[in-house]
């Protein structure tokens, strides 16, 4: 069990990850705002992966904030670890109840991207599937855009090969040949 005074509130991790300076660093991170995440964070991040803030699913907000948690802080925290990939099925898994509850259309659009990432970020093609539909729908089109590039990715590999090195999978020819063009995506 973490020690429930080091955690942070649903609302501060909100406040926190919409702040106008943190904006910027959302898919441009630094390795200073990695180590600030890090520091600030990690209890909190620890006790989602184990379960213990399951309440904050409750409220649209507080599922938000969840998925921020297991979904970007890790990978964040733990970037260029297998460690940064360990939770994303249990954000996806929050993300799922809180749009079962209708919670995303609670959320502004900008919002409402982050609980859709967990299935961008899925190595499963329905998943991809769902990402680029949710995507869509949000009218936000480099989102989209990307959300397309990421289901393209698992059409033509089966997963993306910029995680073989970091989980320990051996690369394909083709993988090796696309992390080496232009077109590659590192994540």
């Amino acid at each position: 069990m973490t020690d429930s005074k080091s955690i942070s509130s649903s609302e501060d991790i909100i406040a926190f990850w919409f702040a106008e300076p943190n904006q910027s660093l959302w898919f441009n991170s630094t390795p200073e705002f990695d180590q600030h995440l890090r520091e600030r964070f990690l209890t909190t991040y620890r006790a989602a992966a184990d379960g213990q803030l399951l309440a904050w699913e409750q409220s649209s907000v507080g599922a938000l904030a969840l998925a921020i948690v297991l979904d970007q802080f890790p990978l964040n925290m733990f970037r260029g670890q297998p460690e940064s990939f360990a939770t994303e099925a249990a954000a996806r898994t929050v993300a799922d109840r809180a749009m079962v509850r209708g919670f995303d259309q609670e959320l502004a659009p900008t919002q409402r991207l982050f609980l859709y990432l967990p299935f961008m970020h899925s190595e499963k093609l329905a998943d991809q599937t769902r990402s680029v539909q949710l995507f869509e729908s949000l009218g936000l089109e480099d989102s989209a855009r990307f959300a397309r590039h990421h289901h393209n990715l698992i059409v033509r590999f089966g997963r993306f090969p910029h995680r073989n090195a970091i989980l320990g999978r051996e690369s394909t020819p083709e993988e090796l040949a696309y992390l080496a063009s232009p077109e590659a995506f590192h994540g």
